[in-house]
């Protein structure tokens, strides 16, 4: 019960050597993921300028999550790492909560919210962390390379091998254990063989001292070259090749489109994701923190105000028709959020969701 209970009671807990408790700046950036989600997935998803500019967040917002579910891993296992013990507990909570986001993720999909769930990939994600709990930085840095390089040249190449591409349909509740696993694995719309990248880079990022100026400067510096880098160049292998890739081949891996699982899309998002931290880290030093309360609670929320979205959009498609509707639905769900979060936050130190996630025999009380 001890080990569980010291595995589980700082989830939110800072990195290595910081003085001031909980990183909140790591709340922001779970709240930014969050309302780039939101837009997302609200859409409408067309061409005109405005809406381009709208879906920015398209195909970063959920990698910033899975860079920071990486991070979060390590801060919570931090103790499992430095200690032989504990790893039995750990291994308790970790079976929960995969098999809670697993089943809810997978029920979440038979709603006509028209988005893909994305819980059921954290839950093997979260599973494979375990494995990884006390592996060396070298093995985490090499295993975020091959999710990136390697994984998108595996998850090409068996669509090669068939000769026609996957559909990209999510599973869900329902699918045989072998639909599950493929869709999961390699098929699915977050295929574990190339998200496992940006979350083994978060473990990484959790284990540096985050609140150390050093580390924000190098890693705001580093996210943000080499972001810019690979969106130019997607564009200069555009150019080169006169225009978009038609069919399935090869040429795709020096393509960047949101959530094409190639590896220019994936790199660039993985480092915008990390200058994106970056920043909030220092807005954390700079404002003093006081600003960022108003955003921290709902990053707090953060599965739970994910579900809540999804139920949102289920009871109100296939509205929106346009882009103003869009950003009236999305400003709606983003302001209703923020002021929930912040309510619920002055009563309960955990979301609804966030406190059924913990393992039961954890339960102390969720009163702040």
């Amino acid at each position: 019960m001890a080990d569980t209970a010291r595995f589980t009671a700082r989830s939110g807990a800072s990195s290595a050597g910081s003085p001031r408790g909980r990183v909140l700046a790591l709340d922001v950036a779970r709240c930014l993921a969050i309302i780039g989600m939101v837009t997302v997935n609200v859409g409408p998803k067309d061409d005109s300028p405005g809406a381009s500019l709208y879906l920015l967040p398209h195909g970063r917002a959920s990698i910033l999550f899975v860079l920071l579910a990486g991070i979060g891993f390590s801060l919570m296992t931090r103790r499992v790492r430095q200690r032989a013990t504990g790893r039995r507990a750990m291994w308790g909570a970790l079976a929960w909560r995969s098999g809670l986001l697993l089943v809810g993720g997978l029920a979440l999909q038979l709603l006509d919210h028209q988005a893909n769930v994305i819980l059921p990939v954290y839950a093997f994600l979260f599973l494979l962390a375990g494995v990884l709990v006390r592996a060396r930085d070298t093995v985490l840095l090499t295993l975020a390379g091959a999710g990136v390089i390697a994984g998108p040249m595996l998850w090409l190449g068996v669509q090669l091998g068939r000769g026609n591409p996957f559909t990209g349909g999510a599973p869900e509740l329902g699918d045989s254990p072998a639909q599950v696993l493929a869709g999961v694995v390699v098929t699915g719309p977050y295929p574990l063989i190339t998200w496992v990248g940006p979350f083994a880079l978060g473990m990484w990022l959790g284990r540096r001292t985050l609140t150390d100026m050093r580390v924000i400067r190098v890693m705001a510096l580093t996210g943000g070259t080499v972001a810019l880098v690979a969106v130019l160049a997607a564009r200069v292998a555009g150019w080169v090749r006169g225009g978009p890739v038609g069919d399935l081949s090869w040429e795709l891996l020096l393509t960047d489109a949101p959530h094409g699982q190639m590896p220019l899309w994936l790199i660039g998002g993985t480092a915008a994701s990390a200058l994106v931290l970056a920043l909030c880290l220092a807005a954390e030093r700079w404002l003093h923190r006081g600003p960022l309360r108003v955003l921290a609670p709902l990053g707090q929320l953060s599965l739970t105000f994910y579900v809540v979205h999804l139920l949102v959009l289920d009871w109100v498609r296939p509205w929106p028709h346009n882009l103003l509707q869009g950003v009236v639905l999305s400003a709606a769900l983003v302001v209703g959020a923020l002021a929930g979060a912040w309510l619920w936050r002055r009563y309960w130190s955990r979301g609804p969701l966030e406190m059924v996630l913990r393992a039961p025999w954890t339960w102390h009380g969720a009163r702040a």
